[in-house]
Parts: C-alpha cells; sequence; structure tokens
C-alpha cells in the first residue's frame, strides 16, 4: 500500500480537514488546522505532503520523524499543526487497514467511556446560571467557562469581582457534585493572575486555564506557588520540550491539543512524560469532528486521562457544527455527560465526504477578534 494523493478542505465555521488516500482505496482523515490561520496551514499540509506520496503510510514514527526533524526550521503552530493532522490520517488508516480502532493499537483501552466538559461561554456572568443549568438538565457533570473579557494588567476590584461572580453563579447552578473550570485565556498577566486566583477558591474551580500567555511559561511556578486552585495549561505548547517546563514548573492538568502538538504520535508521548510528573492529560479541543474523534482515541488509552474538551454547541461554531460533517453522529452522543468507547476502525468515524467536499472553501476567512484598552492600546483575547 502507498500513499498516492493528499487533499484538504475548509470548512465552516474555522475548520480545515486533510485527507490521504492510498492506492488500495484505504482513506484516512486530520484536522491540520490553527484557528485564524487556516490558509497558511494548508500550504504547510501540501508541503509536508510531498514526504509521503508515494510512500508506506503504516510507517507512522519514521513518516512523523521526516515531517518534524527533516528541515533546519522545526516546531511552531504552523508546521506542528500540519504535522497534526497529516499523523492523524495515518493512524486512521493503519487502524482501518488492521480492523481494529487507533486507542487498540496504542495498547488498548484503560477505561468504557469519557468524561466530557461543555463551553458555557462566559463573557457576561448574568447568563452563567442559565447556561450552566441547561448543561446540567442535559446530563452533563462538567462546565468551563472565560474567567473574563478583557483584563487590565493590573484588575481593579471591579475587575476581580466579575470574575468572582462568574465563578459564584456556575457553582450555585452546578452544586457541590459537579465541576467547572475557568479559562484565562491569557489574558492576565502572572501579577493579575496571583492578585484574581485566591479569590476563586472558596468556589472549587476543576481547574484555572493557561493563567499567563505561554511564552511566560517561565513564571507558571511562582503562579502554581501562590494559587490555591489547581492551574492548567497546554493548549499552546506544541511537543514534549515545550510541555516540560510546565510539567516542572508544577501544573496540576497538562492540556495538549491533538490537532497543535504533533498529532496522536506526540500528544501519546506528552501523556507519557505528565504521568512521570503525576499531572493528568485533559486534552484541548475547541475544534471539528476529526481533532474530538483523535483526542477520544488518546483518552480511552492513557491512564493519566482526566476530561475531554469538545465543541458541541460552542458558541464559536457559527455556520457549521461539529455533527455536519460525520456520516453517523451517534459516536458522539453523549451519556450522563460521557462518551462511551468508540469501536470502529481506525478513528471511529466516518467523516461524511460529500459534506466537506461541498463545504470546501465556503469557510469564511475567520480571524481572533483584535480587542483594544479604552486608551486604544492593544490587549489580549
Amino acid at each position: 500500500m502507498i500513499i498516492t494523493r493528499v487533499e484538504t478542505f475548509a470548512v465552516p465555521p474555522r475548520w480545515l480537514l486533510c485527507r490521504v488516500e492510498t492506492d488500495e482505496g484505504v482513506v484516512g482523515w486530520g484536522e491540520p488546522v490553527v484557528e485564524g490561520r487556516a490558509a497558511t496551514v494548508r500550504t504547510a499540509v501540501h508541503e509536508l505532503a510531498e514526504l509521503l506520496v508515494g510512500k508506506d503510510p503504516a510507517r507512522i514514527e519514521d513518516h512523523w520523524q521526516l515531517m518534524t526533524k527533516g528541515s533546519f526550521y522545526r516546531g511552531g503552530p504552523v508546521l506542528s499543526s500540519a504535522v497534526a493532522g497529516l499523523d492523524q490520517a495515518l493512524w486512521d488508516i493503519a487502524g482501518k487497514t488492521l480492523g481494529v480502532p487507533v486507542h487498540v493499537l496504542l495498547g488498548g483501552p484503560v477505561r468504557d467511556r469519557v468524561r466530557a466538559y461543555c463551553w458555557v461561554g462566559g463573557d457576561e456572568p448574568s447568563a452563567i446560571g442559565e447556561a450552566v443549568t441547561a448543561q446540567v438538565e442535559a446530563g452533563f457533570t462538567a462546565v468551563k467557562m472565560n474567567a473574563s473579557g478583557r483584563m487590565n494588567r493590573l484588575p481593579t476590584v471591579s475587575d476581580i469581582d466579575a470574575v468572582v461572580a462568574r465563578a459564584a453563579a456556575a457553582r450555585e447552578a452546578l452544586g457541590p457534585d459537579r465541576d467547572f473550570a475557568v479559562d484565562f485565556h491569557g489574558r492576565f498577566t502572572a501579577a493579575a493572575a496571583r492578585m484574581t486566583l485566591p479569590h476563586l477558591a472558596p468556589y472549587s474551580p476543576l481547574f484555572a486555564e493557561e493563567p499567563v500567555l505561554p511564552e511566560y511559561t517561565h513564571l507558571l511556578g511562582d503562579i502554581v506557588a501562590s494559587s490555591p486552585v489547581p492551574i492548567a495549561t497546554g493548549e499552546r505548547l506544541y511537543s514534549r520540550t515545550d510541555v516540560l517546563p510546565a510539567l516542572q514548573a508544577g501544573v496540576a492538568v497538562l492540556q495538549p491539543d491533538l490537532s497543535h502538538a504533533g498529532g496522536i504520535s506526540e500528544v501519546r508521548r506528552i501523556g507519557a512524560l505528565a504521568e512521570t510528573f503525576d499531572i493528568p492529560l485533559a486534552p484541548h479541543c475547541p475544534l471539528g469532528p476529526v481533532s474530538l474523534a483523535a483526542s477520544l482515541q488518546i483518552a480511552f488509552a492513557t491512564p493519566n486521562f482526566l476530561i475531554q474538551e469538545q465543541s458541541i454547541g460552542i458558541h464559536y461554531n457559527d455556520g457549521a457544527e461539529v455533527l455536519d460533517y460525520v456520516v453517523d453522529p451517534e459516536v458522539f452522543r453523549f451519556h450522563e455527560g460521557h462518551i462511551n468507547r468508540p469501536t470502529a476502525p481506525g478513528l471511529g468515524i466516518e467523516v461524511d465526504e460529500r459534506a466537506v467536499r461541498a463545504a470546501d472553501s465556503t469557510a469564511p476567512d475567520w480571524r481572533g477578534p483584535i480587542w483594544r484598552h479604552s486608551d486604544g492600546s492593544f490587549a489580549e483575547w
């Protein structure tokens, strides 16, 4: 069997899918995308495809090594995401060829269902209680929300009060037996995070995510030491070497993204590295169906897995939904806030190729918002 063609498809709302075809008719799917830079990653995928066409798809590790180390300049979000999608597709082909789910190839399942959480936005405290209640009624046992919108470099009392109000509303709606996580999105300075985190402690968040930007990972140790709330990070860290300083800083939860951090091959190694620090994995996944399917394969084969993010119904999905691109959405059906173990071969889903081809290039040229403070200076989003 050899790889004969690699195609890419830009689909709404902001996703990029890749299709790897073989001469024996076995097809693998991946999701290589950087949100807001889909066109850039698309170019990178086709550059890397030159290394794959005409080769045996079963040599997954050799392909991963070549794609990541075969050029002088390496790493970063664009290249790592391009590799991630192609790697997912190669694992999909391997599972389909052998007739087993990918998690079986990774050593077999260590659990029968995976706990998942959903987003409830969180930009306005007044809407939190209602949104959380709706998810509880849908059977979820955990949610995640934004800690804030724009954040001053040193927060005012009012800024902190608004963050706390969100947490209080979520806890009241959830009660004592369910969880919520708070996403700081790197909008806080290290000082602002240290000022704010103790005020969240009475509401017992599952974790506070990305309190500072990834370029300030060297400051995480001080934040962890001063925070009564567990700290999570990882969505903008793309390799074992990227995550190592965060693990050494003592974060409580690591959140690699299967579509950013080198795919299944690298995230399985990141999970093993995290296990040596006694730190669980909660894969980041605000993306589409292939990214979620790949995340679940990791989740079912990773002993130190904690909880899975997923984007079905997320407020970012404008114009299309995760389930629009799969033939049978049953694989992603939730059961009391959990997803049952998929048993279909490969990544466990059948991509609706007709829908994907029809949607290609109808996706808006999505970009992240540009935020500014009242004085006109740039604000992190």
